[in-house]
């Protein structure tokens, strides 16, 4: 019964939640929700972030991505690129966006032996709550992992997500993903796959089908060979990123070895 009714509330809470449009929250409420973004609240690291439990006055939850600093530009174009494209998907195997935060906060530091003021930008993404964490969690054999009908249903539903990302969101306007992995796939209480993490995406121009970087991001293993060798850029990347996490899905392996 408790299962049952934990399920029920986490189903009320993302209707509520779907229905809510997102908008800024200051970096006080958030540090409050978090425990000031303590270690007993974390979830998950990243290469560009951490993700905390946030309890709402009202105990619903929500997950806070606090951006790490690094260069402010490039901590600033991760986040924008997060919310531009967030701010515009709602479908159920995507996460929802809740929420946001950009401010700037004095932080006291030494330089050159004095202790001096410097700014400190913070941007932080508020997003549904998804309990079950990530599909990481979850890539084992059989005995230990999941059943087969939960696994063809995960396999469906990311593709599902990753087909709206591309085809239906917006008419020959493609998001490409470019970082799809096991890790950035999150799971609610029923199972339902939800693709998250889209600092690393890449918006394309209408009737655009593809485009070249020098700049690589990514995950060796779930890149495709003409991404790394010649840093093309187009739907075939998340394809083949996509075909790792069901080989993945399906063997029970987590690691997969590198493309040759």
């Amino acid at each position: 019964m408790d299962g049952d009714s934990s399920s029920t509330r986490h189903n009320e809470q993302e209707s509520i939640l779907q229905d809510l449009e997102p908008h800024s929250r200051p970096l006080k409420e958030l540090k409050e929700i978090t425990n000031d973004f303590s270690d007993e609240r974390l979830l998950g690291e990243g290469g560009f972030g951490n993700v905390y439990k946030g309890v709402l006055r009202n105990e619903d939850m929500i997950a806070v991505k606090k951006l790490k600093w690094t260069i402010t530009g490039i901590q600033d174009k991760h986040y924008e690129n997060e919310v531009r494209h967030l701010m515009s998907l709602k479908h159920r195997n995507n996460v929802r966006l809740v929420g946001y935060c950009s401010e700037t906060e004095k932080e006291l530091v030494q330089h050159n032996g004095k202790y001096v003021y410097a700014e400190k930008p913070e941007r932080l993404l508020c997003l549904e709550y998804l309990p079950k964490g990530n599909l990481c969690n979850y890539i084992s054999d059989e005995r230990s992992g999941l059943d087969w009908g939960t696994r063809c249903k995960i396999i469906k539903g990311i593709c599902n997500g990753l087909y709206h990302l591309h085809e239906k969101w917006q008419t020959s306007t493609p998001i490409i993903h470019r970082d799809l992995k096991p890790a950035n796939i999150l799971l609610d209480d029923n199972m339902v796959p939800k693709i998250a993490d889209f600092g690393l995406s890449r918006l394309f121009g209408e009737e655009q089908t593809r485009t070249i970087t020098k700049n690589l991001f990514g995950t060796l293993g779930y890149m495709a060979p003409e991404y790394l060798n010649r840093g093309i850029i187009s739907k075939e990347l998340d394809i083949f990123s996509l075909g790792v996490i069901i080989i993945e899905i399906m063997t029970g392996h987590k690691h997969y070895p590198l493309p040759i």
